[in-house]
């Protein structure tokens, strides 16, 4: 078999995750007929057949299924090398480090600027939705991370914990309380992942309204508070992250059972440059001191 041709695998790609080539074709912005026979000749260089295919409806066979979980992180790697190369050529050398918010990472920057000052330390803001992609894509070097987030492909430096805390409106029947238990927010709406807050999710499995329709996906601190402040639901957040973003018509509740957020840094697992090591070291130091 002849290697894999990156262009071939985006098509599939995009049909895959479509299911429609019609559709796929339009978003690659090409003919459909050229999509298909690309399709056709990637299923000739791996010898196996990706789609079932009718005149109603495409679907994906287990090879195909198989190639769409291989497929995104094989593609992100090569994005990687690329924006690396580049940047390199561009000069001069150039470090970047990702961050979520509510975290400081300050005083780590500056002592690893002040060991390389040939070096240009830039910084990324990221979100929940993209910390670990940041790293698999080239954007960012070394990226501060929390949980969920999937660990795939990564070398992990955890550095310290943070607690969590119920994020409330301001006239929330709990409101002004100095801490609660868990189980007082059984019957809350959580409006953000439960598999953020997996120990909510596990008390509440029993308590909760089946009928309720399925959360809204928000993508930003500021978007879940405006909903929280709304009297929507409620959310978790690390106490960094509650503190950056005080507000008077919310309120933030210790959670006695609530297991602490944990800090780590991610970095790609097949780079060797000791750069990466060292920052660890600097953030671990700073996290530690």
């Amino acid at each position: 078999m002849d290697d894999v041709d990156l262009r071939k695998l985006r098509y599939f790609v995009a049909v895959a995750e479509r299911l429609h080539f019609g559709r796929a074709a339009e978003s690659l912005h090409i003919a459909q007929p050229v999509l298909s026979r690309q399709i056709r000749a990637l299923e000739d260089d791996l010898k196996v057949r990706l789609f079932d295919r009718d005149r109603r409806s495409t679907a994906l066979t287990p090879a195909g299924r198989q190639l769409l979980a291989d497929a995104p992180s094989l593609l992100s790697n090569a994005e990687a090398l690329r924006r690396r190369v580049r940047r390199a050529a561009r000069g001069p050398r150039t470090f970047t480090v990702g961050f979520m918010p509510g975290l400081i990472v300050t005083a780590a920057v500056r002592a690893f600027g002040d060991r390389h000052p040939e070096l240009t330390v830039d910084l990324v803001r990221t979100s929940w939705d993209d910390q670990s992609d940041v790293v698999r894509d080239g954007r960012v070097d070394v990226s501060y991370i929390r949980p969920p987030v999937d660990q795939g492909g990564l070398t992990i430096r955890p550095l310290y914990t943070e607690p969590r805390v119920a994020v409330v409106p301001g006239d929330h029947r709990l409101a002004g309380k100095e801490s609660i238990a868990l189980a007082e927010l059984a019957s809350e709406h959580l409006i953000q992942d439960p598999d953020a807050v997996p120990e909510w999710r596990d008390i509440a499995v029993e308590m909760r309204d089946r009928t309720r329709p399925p959360t809204p996906v928000y993508r930003s601190v500021e978007e879940k508070l405006e909903h929280v402040a709304a009297g929507r639901g409620l959310i978790v957040l690390p106490l960094s992250v509650a503190a950056f973003y005080t507000r008077p018509d919310i309120a933030y509740l210790a959670v006695e059972d609530l297991a602490p957020s944990q800090v780590s840094l991610a970095w790609d697992a097949a780079r060797r440059t000791p750069l990466l090591a060292e920052f660890a070291e600097i953030a671990l130091s700073v996290a530690s001191s």
